[in-house]
């Protein structure tokens, strides 16, 4: 599902909100998701999974073009956690 999908899913279910509104949710839940991933936090959505970010070592890479070794800094990365119905939801048969 992309974004768009997933606004026109929102505007079915919701036939009352205006298509700016839905927008303006969806924008304003993934901004606060970020905001709270770039600060170090963690968000839990119950049901749903955890959103929090690791860190990555920084190593030695290299470019696949010319071969060359090149230096990648240390990062941090989002990650995401399944919750316990979202992971019984997937492997149900």
């Amino acid at each position: 599902m992309i974004r768009s999908e997933l606004l026109q899913a929102l505007a079915r279910e919701n036939p009352g909100l205006r298509t700016e509104e839905i927008e303006k949710v969806v924008n304003v839940f993934f901004d606060e998701i970020a905001q709270r991933l770039a600060k170090g936090g963690r968000v839990e959505l119950r049901g749903f999974g955890a959103f929090s970010t690791r860190a990555r070592d920084a190593r030695k890479g290299r470019n696949p073009r010319t071969g060359e070794s090149v230096d990648v800094p240390g990062k941090r990365v989002p990650y995401f956690k399944p919750g316990k119905e979202m992971r019984a939801k997937l492997n149900s048969d």
